[in-house]
């Protein structure tokens, strides 16, 4: 076993979760922004995940939604 192998992937590891952490704090101040200027952050979270979706999905996504909305009524 390579020592200082190991020693720089978790020094390498320990540097990119801290990056991640800065990041999310980041966002978390976007959101924060967001909400500042009137939008709703749970309404932008949600259009950011979509955009993520291919549009097929999205679209299979929303059909087997209302299917469902109007098996129960709402």
């Amino acid at each position: 076993m390579d020592k200082e192998q190991l020693i720089s992937i978790i020094e390498r590891i320990e540097k990119l979760n801290e990056d991640a952490e800065a990041i999310a704090c980041d966002i978390k101040n976007v959101y924060a922004d967001a909400k500042s200027f009137g939008f709703d952050p749970k309404y932008i979270k949600k259009i950011v995940a979509l955009r993520k979706k291919d549009p097929d999905e999205i679209d299979e996504e929303d059909e087997l939604l209302a299917m469902y909305r109007n098996a129960v009524g709402i």
